[in-house]
């Protein structure tokens, strides 16, 4: 089985100096009712979710010392309805033969709602329409007025919004980092996949434990 523990990880010691918290956000991504919950569109369709409970657990326990360490937290939702699909979008899944499969994270039936995390005043939260994080939103431009150079990336899927969002990251001139167990793939040899290749090409990897250890001092 693909072990993501085997890919290179910054440690702790060499993190304290990496993220401070005045200039870094959390960034979590797409923790909603479709993506995270059984009763969420994936889950209902029969998606295995496995891989999520273990990978939220570390996403709340670095929501509470980001907040603790004064660090930004940034939540990122999908949300979608009939009208804004994109023609790409509707085109893709009805050429793979999955007319419909769009139709996840609407914005009328709870779908696109957070799961178990929530979002507090003062807190950045993005509304999307796909993958990445920055496209169509002013998520660059809140970071930006915050003195924002780093981002700590946490969310589902790793190989789709994780990834976009990373790559969109780097490519704006961020220092991206992706919290390995805080983020999940419905597979995991997808996992890992993506992990290896974020981490070859525009992010570093670290583990939560790193993270809380490197906060806690």
């Amino acid at each position: 089985m693909a072990d993501a523990a085997t890919l290179p990880h910054v440690g702790a010691n060499d993190l304290k100096d990496m993220l401070t918290p005045a200039t870094t956000a959390l960034v979590v991504v797409d923790v909603q009712t479709d993506f995270a919950s059984p009763e969420g569109l994936l889950g209902r369709v029969g998606t295995d979710l496995s891989s999520v409970p273990p990978a939220l657990a570390n996403i709340i326990a670095l929501i509470a010392t980001a907040r603790k360490a004064g660090a930004t937290l940034a939540f990122m939702r999908v949300v979608t309805s009939p009208k804004t699909d994109s023609n790409a979008l509707k085109t893709l899944m009805a050429r793979k033969g999955m007319p419909g499969g769009e139709a996840i994270c609407r914005s009328d039936d709870g779908g696109a709602d957070y799961h178990v995390v929530t979002a507090e005043p003062g807190d950045i939260q993005i509304d999307k329409l796909l993958y990445d994080s920055f496209h169509g939103t002013d998520l660059d431009a809140q970071l930006r007025a915050r003195g924002i150079e780093t981002l700590l990336i946490t969310g589902f899927s790793t190989d789709c919004c994780v990834d976009q969002t990373a790559r969109a990251a780097f490519h704006r001139d961020y220092h991206a980092f992706i919290v390995s167990d805080a983020c999940a793939a419905y597979d995991d040899d997808l996992h890992v996949s993506a992990l290896n290749i974020l981490q070859k090409n525009c992010a570093l990897l670290v583990a939560s434990e790193a993270v809380l250890s490197a906060w806690a001092r």
